[in-house]
């Protein structure tokens, strides 16, 4: 693998390490408004990218190999949705401003499970950045490695103020500064881990290329429509996520446009 590959896999890993840094120089719990905020720009960046950057590269790249267009990315896409409702369901998390833990029942720390709900977040993106920079490798004309660091930046961008959310809860449950910026940290590790693997996975069959763009899209549109706005749109305030969605839909599609 070069360098080029290996610098793509942390950028999102990056993001996530300077937010949850935040803890070191926020006094208090993250300000509501700028929770809904945030959650909403993390959510339009995921809703772009998974369109730009995996479905219409996966539908196109069908059309490339002469099969019918829109087969892979229909059954990739529902796929990814399966598979991260099958997680969703076993592993044991616990979401923000939730009691009720969900998955299978264990005996863990509310600290553990919170990470543990973020860091189901961050595989589909790890994913999403692995098999685009496996086409780019790969010398797919439908994806280039300009266009892979875009979507790395576009994800590493919603991943700066992810690491806050995640940090400042476990911060306010008592954990030290210290350990809530690990724990945020480490959240994050499984991006560069499962597009490294995704890499590999995608460079042995290449005829697959499209369910896994797709397979990608799938997984990181479930996050958004189970996770995050469910969660940007509790309590008040929610008008201020739903202009969050806009910037961050216009701004990952910016870059790749401008950029892939």
């Amino acid at each position: 693998m070069n360098i080029n590959a290996m610098i793509g896999l942390l950028i999102p890993f990056i993001g996530t390490t300077l937010g949850s840094a935040m803890v070191f120089f926020m006094k208090s719990e993250i300000n509501i408004k700028l929770e809904k905020l945030l959650l909403g720009f993390a959510s339009g960046v995921m809703i772009a990218a998974s369109v730009w950057s995996l479905l219409i590269p996966s539908i196109d790249m069908t059309a490339e190999q002469g099969k019918i267009s829109w087969i892979p990315p229909a059954a990739g896409f529902l796929l990814g949705m399966g598979f991260l409702l099958m997680l969703d369901s076993l592993v044991p998390h616990l979401h923000l401003d939730s009691d009720s833990p969900e998955g299978v029942k264990a005996n863990l720390k509310k600290t553990t499970m919170l990470v543990l709900a973020v860091t189901l977040h961050n595989i589909p993106e790890g994913m999403a950045v692995g098999i685009t920079i496996a086409g780019a490798m790969l010398e797919n004309e439908q994806i280039t490695l300009a266009g892979a660091f875009t979507l790395a930046i576009g994800i590493a961008i919603q991943n700066f103020p992810e690491g806050a959310i995640v940090s400042m809860p476990l911060r306010s449950e008592g954990a030290t500064k210290g350990n809530a910026f690990l724990y945020g940290m480490l959240s994050g590790l499984v991006e560069p881990v499962g597009g490294l693997l995704t890499i590999l996975l995608a460079s042995l069959v290449v005829p697959i290329l499209p369910y896994m763009l797709s397979f990608a899209a799938g997984a990181m549109i479930y996050v958004v429509v189970e996770e995050l706005i469910p969660e940007m749109q509790a309590g008040e305030h929610t008008n201020i996520g739903t202009i969050g969605v806009a910037f961050g839909f216009v701004l990952m599609m910016i870059l790749d446009v401008a950029l892939g």
